[in-house]
């Protein structure tokens, strides 16, 4: 099997690895560049590097924002401009001479954990990030489902109730948000924190911790009962929290004896991996893009 680089932008580093015999060998990380110039340089730098000593045959990229895999163009926004809104696959292409994917972050993360991670013995999962906001990626017979606008797997827009969304009440920096303005005088408690106060006896903290497991198990049973996968896996720092999936389904058990036709218990499960994952789906990804290329 030939090596593959890989490449994982962030908005403040860039990862770099390499897939040499089904195995990840990392590089040095930099710093994002402020220039698209300054961009192409650095990844072109790298890539020629691999190239000299890795012999790579492609490069595959997770990337911010929402990808087109149709034009290679990363539409909406992140916190690099300057890759967004033209045909950047294409750019990175001609610059490496080899063969590029491209994916979203999220999404490459999803893939990673189908291909060899808490999702590899089912064939379609959600799953939901929980950062400073909820994203996501939906996967459905292997393949990840981009949607009609590219915003498939983008949970935190939906509504838990007539004027929150899942971003705003189900993760930790929400938590602290709501802990915080209700402090008199005003704290600047972070998540952990709040869960910590919580879990030695803080009323108001158990109350808004308590938000965030309800927010959570009601988006996650509409997703359910939305999609039908067979798994969805929980993401981000949060999720190594050891009492956040046994809550959130306590949660759901209250939810399916309210309503009683609801037969099908959502499988929750941590993801396998962490720092690893958007390059690790990257690889996945490219896979899928060049199917023929001994990648």
């Amino acid at each position: 099997m030939s090596n593959l680089g890989l490449v994982d932008i962030g908005g403040t580093s860039i990862k770099f690895a390499v897939m040499k015999d089904d195995q990840l060998e990392k590089l040095e990380p930099v710093k994002t560049p402020q220039t698209l110039e300054e961009f192409y340089q650095v990844l072109t730098n790298k890539v020629d590097s691999m190239k000299a000593q890795y012999q790579i045959t492609g490069v595959g990229i997770s990337s911010p924002g929402a990808v087109n895999k149709k034009t290679g163009v990363v539409e909406g926004a992140s916190a690099i401009p300057y890759i967004h809104n033209f045909e950047i696959q294409q750019a990175l292409s001609k610059r490496f001479d080899l063969p590029v994917s491209m994916e979203n972050d999220a999404n490459c993360a999803a893939l990673a954990e189908l291909d060899s991670g808490a999702g590899r013995d089912v064939s379609s999962l959600l799953f939901l990030i929980i950062g400073t906001g909820v994203g996501g990626s939906v996967i459905i017979n292997h393949q990840i489902w981009h949607g009609a606008h590219l915003f498939g797997g983008e949970f935190g827009f939906t509504l838990v109730d007539d004027k929150s969304t899942l971003s705003n009440l189900a993760t930790s920096v929400g938590v602290a948000q709501r802990y915080n303005a209700n402090s008199k005088p005003i704290t600047n408690y972070s998540g952990k924190e709040v869960f910590d106060l919580a879990d030695h006896g803080d009323t108001r903290a158990q109350k808004e911790v308590q938000t965030m497991y309800y927010s959570l198990a009601k988006g996650i049973y509409n997703l359910q009962y939305s999609f039908d996968p067979e798994l969805i896996v929980l993401g981000g720092a949060v999720s190594n929290n050891p009492h956040l999936i046994p809550e959130v389904n306590k949660e759901i058990e209250k939810i399916r004896k309210v309503v009683k036709i609801a037969s099908i218990k959502p499988e929750i499960v941590p993801c396998h991996y962490t720092d690893e994952a958007n390059l690790r789906g990257a690889a996945v990804d490219f896979a899928q893009t060049y199917p023929k290329e001994d990648a």
